[in-house]
């Protein structure tokens, strides 16, 4: 519903975008003041502009992929658009009231043609770059110290991943990407922290190929899943969820499948003790707790038949009630869900939303990690920040 009521502004903000374009184009030529041209230009940017809608509407197919994929990749673009133009006509704005400087070359031509180029490479820069820079996954270390004694065993490697975000923007290509890095660190446990899913199954591109993928992942002590608030059966546009009347938010089957068949264990508000040394204890989702599940336990109620003696481990898709978690005699809490922001500013915005938005924490006497995940929500890039493993190395003594 706040899709419908936003989009008359994200029409009037396409509007003055092409606007601005056609009026820097004329300045540039005069060839492009034919009208034919500027048909040609309106169509192409109608085209970008509206191709998420395109794929929304479209019933599933290679076309309906290949839309999305664009509508996507032009959100990422239309940000910087929209905060390079503005941070220009600000600057024009500024300029004309400074009365040191000649009004006339603040209106010249030359000045408009010379700025909107400057624009336009800052655009296309920061566009490019960051559609490279979400295809490369890097690692992130931590360590951390549990001062509980474990028999025999001094330390644990836990790989931490979260928001994969299979779908339209991430496909088989990354995910073997993603596993690789995990196999290299020859970790002894990895935590899957949610939205491993893009909402529809239908987005994957092949999940037999997926399947094979994540189930060569290599651990001593297994694979271990938590859903997040992404991994339900739902239609979405531009980060906004479109559900049917009466329908339930929760998982597709065929979601909960893939992971059985990849040997990847979903844990639903469940924990399990590995080994007999240390437990770990999957949350669902804060919002959207999923199939069978209509409130999740509070931390109290998670820890309370627990042996506290020994390391508990807590894996929960968002950063939340960190203090309670730590209150009920957490050791260590595993999160994703933040993105780090993804697209700069939004790694400035999530500082502010979050208690740990991204990174190590320690509250009381538990650890909190939260990585930036593995892959893309709506636009498909990254900027100001990474896709990444997380390897936690945990001593205990």
């Amino acid at each position: 519903m706040i899709a419908i009521f936003l989009s008359p502004i994200y029409i009037l903000i396409n509007f003055y975008i092409a606007r601005w374009l056609l009026s820097w184009m004329q300045a540039c030529n005069k060839h492009f003041n034919k009208r034919r041209i500027r048909v040609l230009v309106i169509t192409i940017y109608t085209f970008f502009a509206s191709a998420l809608v395109i794929g929304f509407l479209l019933p599933p197919s290679p076309l309906e992929r290949v839309m999305k994929l664009i509508g996507n990749y032009w959100l990422g673009v239309l940000l910087y658009i929209i905060l390079t133009v503005l941070i220009a006509d600000a600057i024009r704005l500024v300029l004309k009231r400074q009365k040191k400087i000649p009004q006339e070359y603040i209106k010249a031509k030359r000045t408009f043609v010379i700025a909107g180029t400057i624009c336009i490479i800052i655009i296309s820069s920061v566009s490019i770059y960051g559609a490279i820079n979400a295809r490369i996954i890097r690692t992130t270390k931590y360590e951390v110290t549990i001062n509980k004694k474990v028999e025999k065993m001094k330390n644990l490697k836990i790989a931490l991943v979260a928001d994969l975000h299979m779908g339209y923007n991430i496909g088989t290509p990354h995910i073997k990407n993603m596993v690789q890095k995990i196999n290299k660190q020859n970790p002894d446990l990895v935590v899957i922290a949610g939205d491993i899913f893009d909402n529809e199954y239908e987005a994957l591109d092949n999940p037999k190929k997926i399947v094979k993928a994540l189930k060569s992942i290599k651990s001593k002590y297994g694979v271990y899943a938590t859903y997040g608030n992404h991994d339900i059966k739902e239609k979405i546009l531009a980060g906004f969820t479109f559900s049917k009347k009466g329908e339930k938010k929760e998982s597709d089957i065929r979601m909960d499948q893939l992971l059985e068949d990849a040997n990847i264990t979903l844990l639903r508000d469940e924990g399990v003790l590995i080994e007999d040394r240390f437990y770990l204890y999957g949350r669902p989702d804060y919002r959207r707790p999923g199939r069978g599940i209509t409130i999740r336990k509070t931390p109290e109620e998670i820890t309370k038949d627990l042996d506290k003696s020994k390391p508990i481990i807590v894996a929960d898709h968002e950063p939340n009630e960190l203090e309670e978690l730590a209150d009920a005699g957490v050791d260590m809490d595993l999160c994703g869900h933040t993105h780090d922001g993804q697209m700069f500013p939004g790694d400035i915005t999530t500082s502010l939303m979050w208690e740990n938005s991204y990174g190590y924490m320690k509250k009381d006497n538990m650890h909190n990690i939260v990585t930036s995940g593995v892959g893309l929500f709506g636009p498909n890039m990254r900027v100001g920040t990474k896709a990444e493993v997380v390897i936690v190395d945990v001593n205990f003594k």
